[in-house]
């Protein structure tokens, strides 16, 4: 008889342990993010906002922070052993998603003043669109990194 909560392959853990991994893979995940971005909006508003605009400054570092998704989310997956379970990465990313949502507009909500309506109605379109694709990019790419991690093992 297994344990509540545990899977009957070879590497089951009880549903608190899981839970656990899922809620700290999750709170680093955003974590890392969430500084990279800090970090880059430092040197983005003064430096390429005056030069370049809101819109180009702003599509100029989504590349930057593609990467850091990308290694952040590979690291994070590997480091707490998310493992085969599209579950556990599901959860990870979306926790991490809302709690990137939370501290960005407390954030500039405590910056700037204002609303939250009034924050997303003063957003440029374009870059705007890239970065609402962004957080999609964001709250999946621990299952993306995960299915492309397990494809090539599959094929070695």
């Amino acid at each position: 008889m297994l344990p509540t909560g545990a899977r009957s392959d070879a590497r089951a853990r009880p549903l608190h342990v899981a839970s656990g991994r899922v809620l700290r893979a999750g709170l680093l995940y955003f974590g890392c993010v969430f500084a990279a971005g800090f970090v880059l909006g430092t040197i983005r508003v003064p430096l390429l906002v005056p030069r370049l605009g809101v819109r180009w400054a702003e599509l100029a570092e989504m590349p930057l922070m593609l990467v850091v998704i990308v290694v952040a989310a590979r690291w994070v997956v590997h480091r707490h052993a998310l493992g085969p379970t599209t579950a556990g990465r599901f959860w990870a990313g979306l926790l991490a998603l809302a709690l990137l949502l939370a501290a960005e507009f407390g954030l500039v909500l405590q910056l700037q003043g204002g609303t939250l309506a009034g924050y997303l109605e003063s957003r440029d379109p374009v870059s705007g669109a890239v970065y609402a694709t962004m957080l999609v990019a964001f709250a999946l790419m621990p299952l993306i990194v995960a299915r492309t991690t397990e494809e090539r093992s599959d094929d070695a």
